[in-house]
């Protein structure tokens, strides 16, 4: 298991444990029943997403998953039958939405997570049947947790950067094989097309093309063969990480470009791992040199067409910071025994095999350029460009739904003030996953919420400081939630490492351009 759980978080438990005990399977389903009639939450601060001033004093109501009012406290008449709840004190935001996630492993652990942690949506970037099945669950309400965006597997060019141990990719190597591939995946029941950085410029296009004609979405990875602003006028919905982003603000663009396409992929390597490291060692030297031709006009003239057309930008600085800045990464963290020991306890080793053998020079270079990321986030904020928080959660060291929380902390760290980052996890990524009833606190909006004991616009960090949430008009109060996080605790616990050869699933996609 030395190489398994890091790039796919906790795929390789797919299929295995998925009820780890029945007491832990009844506290999860029982969590997600709703109480009858209305319900009340009063003089609660609501903080509604849409970047409008706090407004203290509020009583919102929610009913059949909606909220179906809103009012200053003192205004407000109830109905007769109305459930209360005194929220004195605390803070009301919209649930939180996760852009770019992995999310593989027991039934009774990572669905039930998210939604603990505050996050009532999530996009899963390389949808599986289990994704299906799990989001007919809790559209069931026979299982707790978010809502989910399920895409479509990684559409990628041959050979691809995934070997078969991670699991289903789609290799496509023309034209005719790409557009195969979206009307494929689009009976398949994917809400986009994933595309990923290995694909040549005619199966991109004609992928872009056949999207178009199909009426599903194409996003993901900007390809090694096509500049960013070609993608954005195709209707790319949202650039994936911070890679490409490099590339494209450089004035050394077209000879790194010549340089890319010259790095090779060994395709009879059955390892996605060392893959990855191989990939990491040519790679590395080509950001160094974007980021020392960084040109401010020409990063402005992308940023503004990018704004335009309305490409949001998915910066996933969370595996941006793992994979490059290794030595910062915490030795324990609370939220880590809601995943099994063993697979937590991989972490360590996977990363160093991934990120190890680096000269002083290298690491010097790489802070460098994680610092630079933190700079093109900032300037896509400035120049209109929304963004979407996102982790790439199924990466070693992020736990789902826990991993947002973090992000959000570093959007700030680049420049964005706490409310403008809790908007890329609230309206803004709402408007690009193309979800209208999400992500504000509003009249007729889904009852997805999350209430805190401390203002998150007055330090980002309190959206952890979670006292209870709603989950598709399902209130979860303290004690409650406290019960069902030791149930998943519990499922954790027992969920036992995968067979010898079971494979990963995940996509640990932050680990190239």
């Amino acid at each position: 298991m030395a190489r398994r759980g890091f790039l796919a978080g906790a795929a390789a438990v797919t299929g295995t444990a998925l009820t780890s005990t029945a007491a832990a399977g009844t506290a999860l389903a029982a969590g997600t029943r709703a109480g009858n009639g209305p319900l009340a939450f009063t003089h609660v601060t609501v903080i509604d997403g849409s970047g409008a001033p706090p407004a203290p004093g509020m009583t919102v109501v929610i009913e059949c998953g909606r909220i179906t009012g809103l009012a200053p406290s003192g205004r407000t008449r109830l109905r007769p039958g109305t459930r209360t709840v005194d929220l004195t004190g605390k803070y009301l935001i919209p649930g939180l939405i996760e852009a770019h996630t992995h999310s593989d492993g027991p039934e009774t652990v990572i669905p039930a997570l998210y939604a603990l942690a505050g996050v009532t949506t999530v996009r899963e970037m390389r949808g599986q049947q289990v994704h299906h099945a799990w989001r007919e669950k809790i559209r069931s309400g026979a299982l707790l947790g978010p809502r989910w965006v399920v895409g479509s597997p990684i559409v990628d060019g041959a050979p691809s950067l995934w070997a078969a141990d991670v699991g289903p990719t789609i290799e496509v190597r023309d034209a005719a094989e790409a557009r195969r591939a979206v009307r494929h995946v689009k009976r398949e029941g994917a809400d986009f097309v994933k595309v990923y950085s290995r694909l040549s410029r005619e199966a991109y296009f004609a992928i872009a093309d056949e999207a178009r004609r199909q009426g599903i979405p194409h996003l993901g990875h900007c390809p090694d063969t096509v500049r960013i602003a070609e993608a954005s006028a195709t209707g790319h919905r949202t650039i994936e990480h911070l890679h490409a982003l490099l590339l494209a603000t450089s004035r050394h663009e077209k000879e790194i470009r010549r340089r890319l396409a010259a790095v090779r992929i060994d395709p009879r390597d059955p390892s996605s791992l060392s893959r990855y490291h191989n990939w990491f060692q040519q790679v590395h030297p080509l950001e160094w040199r974007a980021v020392q031709g960084y040109d401010r006009d020409r990063a402005d003239a992308l940023f503004r067409s990018l704004a335009a057309d309305g490409t949001a930008v998915v910066p996933t600085l969370s595996v941006h910071r793992t994979l490059e800045l290794p030595d910062d990464v915490p030795s324990r963290a609370e939220e880590w025994k809601y995943l099994p020991a063993w697979q937590v306890e991989s972490w360590p080793d996977q990363l160093a095999a991934l990120t190890g053998g680096r000269t002083p020079e290298q690491d010097r270079r790489i802070r460098q350029i994680f610092a630079h990321r933190l700079r093109l986030v900032r300037e896509l904020h400035g120049a209109g460009v929304r963004l979407a928080a996102g982790t790439d959660t199924g990466t070693g060291y992020l736990v789902p739904g826990f991993a947002l929380h973090d992000e959000l902390a570093l959007l700030v760290a680049a420049g964005l003030t706490p409310a403008e980052a809790l908007r890329t996890a609230t309206r803004d990524a709402a408007r690009t996953l193309g979800l209208p009833a999400v992500g504000t606190v509003a009249r007729g909006q889904a009852a997805d919420l999350l209430v805190l004991d401390a203002d998150p616009l007055r330090d980002i960090r309190n959206t952890r400081r979670i006292h209870g949430v709603v989950v598709d008009g399902r209130w979860i109060p303290p004690q409650e939630r406290r019960r069902l996080l030791a149930a998943v605790e519990e499922a954790a616990a027992q969920t036992p490492p995968p067979q010898e050869g079971a494979t990963m699933t995940g996509c640990g996609c932050g680990g190239h351009p």
